[in-house]
């Protein structure tokens, strides 16, 4: 292998993907984004949907340019959101519309699951009840379209059915899988009693394979030929997670922080019990099937659904600088908002949604964006303070530090607030933590990397670190 090598990630995140060249020299990575495209689902009478074909061909363009202006390109490797997933034949064809895992159609079957069988599948899965979970989405699917189950030969999760796309090969990754509600809690196999509570063709999932592997080359795409398909992990938070330079001894929590502020850390055991699902402790897993505990909050998506309702909006970074200036600058909050509210998941009015919820508890709303940003800042600071205390005494560990990635790493009113709720130094680093996280698996795969404590020790020398220390 030679002394440098050029790494592209397919990273696909619900507002936007992108594809970034990552480049391995004397134990050193830089990172390069070929190419940036926008995301989002789009609703057809009562459902949303995600615009396959258009993804994959942003992705593809990105590959091109990413071959042209590297024209020794090693491999590519993709990961994306969780829970969302490709129903094909036997031949890879799609069979059935990719709902988007914000639709409506589960709510329901939710409300049903809650009351029925939730203990026993936690139990079973580790995975806590929401209302996306691919297997309510699956179960929704084959009531509105029993005929689905003699149609679909395989069931491919986003992540998956790319890898599919670009080597041929049909590949249930593990970490993607631990999203499903349908993984063994203890084991790195399925759960046929899981399975069968939702009344899912166990045939359409292959075993869940671990990351870092060698899928084929890129078939298809004559200008990529010779590029190696690398399996990276396929849920964007694992590759994330894999990409923080942590302490040996598990000290750290990690904050993934985007769309959703995703917090947990790294177990060899999982979190289980009543008091774990009543945390709703989700036990997923690291591409090399280890576990990753975490709690799921509504993250920034509160911020970006609050933009559209104001005409003067930032459009650029020093605009954004500009803004949080002046929410720091802004009363705190009297009231917090409920991170956890169902009714923020996907309103038509997300401000009209956050003003509802004040109004219920007897507080007045901001009456600008900067004080809606403060607002929502501290409020996923305390939201992210939560999950620490409840992770510390379901783990029995004593956390000291929170690293974090991600769009909110670079917020320094959400990275104080959440130190400051939290009683934890946050230490942000300038990461493009996913991207980083599914090259490290590219390297590992191509055998450039022996294993990703070896790749977190090389990029730890390289990385700059902001810590926000707790004010009180």
């Amino acid at each position: 292998m030679p002394q440098t090598v050029h790494c592209a990630a397919i990273d696909l995140g619900a507002t936007s993907g992108r594809v970034i060249v990552g480049t391995w020299s004397k134990n050193r990575l830089e990172l390069t984004e070929v190419h940036r495209f926008p995301n989002q689902f789009r609703s057809l009478g009562a459902n949303d949907y995600w615009d396959l074909p258009y993804l994959w061909g942003e992705a593809r363009a990105g590959l091109l340019k990413a071959k042209a202006r590297f024209p020794k390109l090693a491999s590519v490797g993709c990961d994306a959101w969780g829970v969302d997933h490709v129903l094909v034949n036997a031949a890879g064809r799609p069979v059935y519309p990719v709902h988007a895992y914000r639709d409506k159609r589960t709510l329901e079957p939710a409300k049903k699951f809650e009351q029925t069988g939730y203990p026993r599948i936690y139990a079973l899965t580790g995975l806590p009840s929401h209302v996306f979970n691919t297997s309510l989405q699956l179960q929704e699917t084959l009531a509105a379209c029993p005929g689905i189950a003699r149609t679909a030969a395989r069931c491919l999760f986003i992540a998956d059915y790319f890898n599919f796309l670009l080597s041929g090969r049909m590949e249930n990754e593990i970490s993607i899988c631990s999203h499903s509600q349908f993984l063994d809690v203890k084991s790195t196999e399925w759960s046929g009693a899981a399975m069968k509570y939702f009344g899912i063709p166990r045939h359409w999932f292959s075993r869940p394979a671990l990351a870092a592997q060698k899928l084929g080359p890129v078939r298809d795409i004559p200008e990529l030929a010779g590029v190696e398909t690398v399996l990276a992990p396929g849920h964007d938070t694992a590759c994330a997670f894999a990409a923080m330079p942590a302490a040996a001894d598990g000290s750290d929590l990690y904050l993934s922080s985007g769309t959703w502020s995703l917090l947990g850390f790294e177990s060899d055991t999982p979190v289980l019990g009543e008091a774990a699902r009543a945390a709703r402790v989700s036990n997923e897993r690291m591409g090399d099937g280890r576990y990753r505990p975490l709690r799921s909050c509504l993250g920034l998506w509160l911020l970006e659904q609050t933009l559209p309702a104001f005409a003067a909006r930032p459009a650029n970074a020093a605009q954004w600088r500009k803004l949080i200036a002046l929410a720091e600058k802004a009363p705190a909050p009297a009231r917090l908002l409920d991170v956890t509210d169902a009714a923020l998941f996907n309103p038509p009015d997300m401000r009209a949604a956050i003003d509802a919820q004040l109004k219920r508890a007897g507080a007045r709303p901001p009456r600008d964006l900067a004080g809606y940003v403060r607002l929502i800042c501290d409020s996923l600071g305390r939201g992210h303070a939560d999950a620490v205390r409840s992770f510390e005494e379901l783990s029995g560990r004593q956390f000291r530090r929170i690293l974090i990635v991600g769009g909110g790493s670079k917020n320094r009113l959400l990275c104080q607030a959440t130190a400051d709720a939290s009683g934890l130094p946050v230490v942000s680093y300038a990461l493009e933590g996913t991207a980083v996280g599914n090259v490290a698996n590219q390297l590992i795969g191509l055998g450039v990397v022996r294993d990703i404590r070896a790749f977190r020790a090389h990029l730890a020398r390289q990385l700059a670190a902001t810590v926000y220390t707790p004010r009180r």
